[in-house]
Formats: C-alpha cells, sequence, structure tokens
C-alpha cells in the first residue's frame, strides 16, 4: 500500500482544528535511512527489550476522524481484522520473550469480533492489556463480558479513552456531530465500574500543556470521571503528526542536543503487529504509527523483528523525538 495516505471521504468537513502549523516536506528530507538530506548521519534506535507488543485489529472503526494518521473508518479495511489464531500466536512468541503488555488498538478494537477472545487470552497468559477505545456503541455492546474480565484481572486491565479536548466543540470538529456525548457516557461508565481507567487527548496549537491538563482536570470533576489529569500516564496528550509537513531529521548528534537517549523513544521497548488486506498473514511493523510506510516492515516473526530501526520518518521526529510522545502505558 502507498505510504501517502488520501483523506477518508467520511472524515468530518474542513479542516482539522489539530493540523500541523508547517510548509510541505521537502522531498529530499527522510529519503535514505542512513544519512539526511543534508549528508549527516541519521539516528536509529535499538530494540533493548520488547516491553509492550501491539496488536492492531483492524481498522474499521465507527467513526471516521478529520486528521486520523491510518485513516480508520467504517469503510477503511486496508488493515483486517486480527484473528484470534493470529493474535495468540504473537503472545505466544512475545511470552517467550518476557513482553509485559499488550496493547490493542485500531480501528476500534471492539468492532473486531473476536475482541473479547484476544482480551482473554493475553490476560490469561499473564499480560498486562491496554485497549485504545473511543468507548462508544461497540465497546458498550460489551459491557457485561468487560465487567467479568475486570473481577478477573483488575487493573492489569486498563481502558484509554480517545477524548481529543476537553471541549466539546473541538472534540467534534475532530471526530464528527454526536461523538462527544456518546464518549463522555462511555467513560462515566467505565469510571463507575472501576476500570483502570486512561484519556488520550491532544494540545490545539498554542494550548500549553498545563492549560489543558487543568481544563481536562476541571471536565473530569465536573462528570465524575475518575481520571488525574495531572499523571501522564492516566491522561496522554499527544502532539499531532501530518507526514506531508516540514520537520527537522534526526542525526545522530540530537541525542545530545536534545538530551534525549535512544531507548527513551517508543521503537526501543515496542512493535505492533498487522494483516494488511491483500497478505496472506500478518506482519510485524516498528510501531503504531507506521503500519504501511516502505523500510518499516520488519519480518513475520517477532524474532525477525529485532533489528535497529532508522528514524528515517517525519513520525519519528514529529511524535517520538521532538514530541516526546509514546501510545505504550
Amino acid at each position: 500500500m502507498s505510504e501517502t495516505r488520501t483523506k477518508s471521504r467520511n472524515a468530518p468537513a474542513g479542516a482539522s482544528p489539530f493540523a500541523v502549523e508547517a510548509g510541505a516536506l521537502p522531498a529530499e528530507k527522510f529519503s535514505d535511512p542512513q544519512v539526511t538530506a543534508k549528508g549527516e548521519p541519521r539516528a536509529s534506535v535499538p530494540l533493548t527489550k520488547l516491553e509492550t507488543l501491539w496488536l492492531n485489529t483492524g481498522t474499521l472503526c465507527n467513526l471516521a476522524c478529520a486528521s486520523c494518521y491510518i485513516e480508520s473508518s467504517p469503510t477503511n479495511d486496508a488493515l483486517l481484522y486480527l484473528s484470534q489464531a493470529h493474535a495468540e500466536r504473537f503472545m505466544n512468541e512475545a511470552r517467550g520473550m518476557g513482553t509485559r503488555e499488550i496493547g490493542l488498538t485500531g480501528g476500534e478494537p471492539f468492532m473486531n469480533p473476536d475482541i473479547l477472545a484476544i482480551l482473554s487470552g493475553a490476560l490469561d497468559r499473564g499480560f498486562d492489556v491496554l485497549v485504545l477505545t473511543n468507548a462508544m456503541k461497540p465497546m458498550r455492546r460489551h459491557e457485561a463480558a468487560l465487567l467479568a474480565l475486570r473481577a478477573e484481572a483488575g487493573d492489569r486491565l486498563t481502558l484509554r479513552v480517545s477524548l481529543d479536548h476537553h471541549t466539546k466543540t473541538v472534540h467534534e470538529a475532530e471526530r464528527g456531530p454526536r461523538s462527544w456525548d456518546a464518549a463522555m457516557d462511555g467513560l462515566r461508565w467505565l469510571s463507575v465500574c472501576g476500570f483502570s481507567l486512561a484519556v488520550a487527548g491532544r494540545l490545539l496549537p498554542g494550548e500549553g500543556e498545563g492549560e489543558a491538563r487543568e481544563a481536562y482536570a476541571a471536565l473530569f470533576e465536573a462528570e465524575s470521571i475518575r481520571v488525574d489529569a495531572h499523571d501522564p500516564a492516566r491522561l496522554v496528550l499527544f502532539p499531532e503528526m501530518d507526514e506531508s509537513k516540514d520537520i527537522a531529521e534526526i542525526t545522530t548528534a540530537c541525542w545530545g542536543i536534545l538530551g534525549k537517549r535512544p531507548e527513551d523513544i517508543m521503537c526501543a521497548t515496542s512493535r505492533m503487529v498487522v494483516h494488511r488486506k491483500g497478505e496472506p498473514s500478518p506482519r510485524v511493523v516498528s510501531c503504531t504509527l507506521l503500519p504501511y510506510a516502505e523500510g518499516f516492515d520488519l519480518g513475520e516473526t517477532l524474532a525477525e523483528a529485532t533489528e535497529d530501526i532508522a528514524l528515517n520518518h517525519p513520525h519519528c521526529a514529529r511524535f517520538c523525538v521532538l514530541g516526546g510522545a509514546s501510545c505504550s502505558a
């Protein structure tokens, strides 16, 4: 599949309020995995330990958000539903590698018909499990089963709900009409039922992190939602991504300049499994952000996927290194 993605026909009309403010990315950038456009050695990240194995459950979703990096929608099946059998094969391999956490992402994971079996299989194998969800109707169909899983697993099962902003207006500009009330209702249900709960939000251009956390905290208090907005593990605020917009390339010298280490970057401790449409079986990719990008497909097994990752994509720079973000708990 092409690395350049077109905007979903089902996405909300108009520009996303979270649009990246930058010029177009020059064609010579991120073109060579070894060196940057300036001829400097490109930074890479070794796998230190596979702490988190992400399973992409499929790109189908009940929403079509304006700036979804993976273009999930009710019609996009570019990534097929991951089957229970395929998921368990990778979980068995991960258990032998000492992996601590299974992350489930999509699309909307609760649209996958095997989701409950995959969840049960991960918890039965002793993994902590993190599920990324919009907490809307697909999740609510499984209330009884989720309550049973919570009774057995306790806080080893965490649900992270996407709430793009602390205001209904901005959230619905991104996610579409009538998405706010349903998400808030799902959040309240999870909170009242005592689930281990987190929220994923985003910062508007020019909005400070402290300002956003205070606003989310006020919202959570008003809605009686048990999430500590000042805990970065419980309210995760992600930077925006647009691979068509200019961003600095990361060189080996940047580690010292930025005061960062390769082992702090997401691909030092995680990999993701995807099943692309038209391919006979799932593949392993470097991280949650790059399911299609050429050069980031690492093979059919986790054992094959231990090579160093060259930071040869705008998302590597904007999200992980300069943005300091990670999808893992």
